[in-house]
């Protein structure tokens, strides 16, 4: 299922940054210029979901001849888009953290390409934490990844040329995203973003260039996910649809709030027009 990140109610778990309010955030702006607007600026988009298809997982290679005891294999854990395309335009910084028996085994990476290199011997569970830029979401997303080095036994012995690539795709999804992070998305080839009706907001192109991971040197092993076309199609479709049912639940509950009198249209011994 997808991840869900949302800056509303109820309140993030202990040690995350509880929501703000529009009017909160405005406070907390540098009084160096007055802004341009910050009320729309950090304005919900209601019934406007923003996803990003997401991988994260592990590349591991056997060192063959180098291999020691202790030392027999060099690997790589890494979160990636999952068409490939730069994530720093919503991740802000990424942690790693590592078996305890790993010298610093908290890692922190702050720019692309967000992964780590490492040697060792065993396999373990890899915790992975994104935090997103104050605009996108205020909550931390935490993944698991456990990290393998050995080959399934109906894949032959290990390689020094063929590694052990296990990867897991996920879908993280936004929620009534602001003016502000839905402008600076909305063209960018990691997202998916639905059409909205013509209006007065903007278009604003991303900065295309910075990291691509179409350039990563381990990019001949990751997992083709070129069909995620149709799951993205899926995505697009299914926010739409939600998006419907949000409106009509909203109708619903007008209907149902209104006083009883102006509800009734007609009943027994009654029709308007009459005294």
């Amino acid at each position: 299922a997808p991840i869900i990140l949302s800056d509303s109610p109820p309140a993030a778990a202990a040690g995350a940054e509880p929501a703000l309010t529009a009017a909160q955030k405005a406070l907390r702006s540098k009084p160096a210029r007055a802004p341009e607007d910050p009320d729309k600026k950090n304005k919900k988009l209601k019934d406007v979901e923003i996803s990003f298809p997401i991988v994260y997982g592990t590349i591991s290679f056997w060192l063959g001849k180098k291999a020691s005891e202790y030392n027999s294999h060099k690997w790589t854990v890494y979160i990636r888009s999952a068409t490939n395309e730069d994530l720093s335009v919503i991740v802000k910084r990424v942690v790693f953290q590592l078996h305890p028996s790993f010298t610093n085994p908290t890692r922190v990476v702050e720019q692309p390409p967000f992964e780590l290199s490492e040697s060792g011997w065993g396999e373990f569970e890899i915790a992975i934490t994104l935090y997103f830029h104050s605009d996108v979401c205020e909550k931390r997303l935490d993944l698991f990844h456990q990290l393998k080095l050995y080959p399934e036994e109906d894949a032959g012995p290990q390689s020094t040329k063929k590694p052990v690539v296990v990867e897991t795709y996920d879908e993280v999804v936004f929620p009534e995203p602001t003016e502000a992070f839905f402008l600076r998305v909305q063209n960018h080839p990691a997202a998916t973003v639905p059409r909205l009706p013509p209006g007065p907001m903007e278009l604003m192109s991303h900065d295309k260039k910075r990291f691509d991971t179409k350039d990563h040197s381990l990019s001949q092993w990751f997992s083709n996910f070129s069909e995620a076309d149709e799951l993205l199609k899926l995505a697009a479709a299914r926010q739409q649809v939600q998006a419907h049912i949000a409106k009509l639940r909203r109708q619903l509950s007008m209907i149902e709030g209104m006083p009883q009198q102006s509800r009734v249209i007609s009943g027994p011994g009654q029709q308007f027009g009459h005294g």
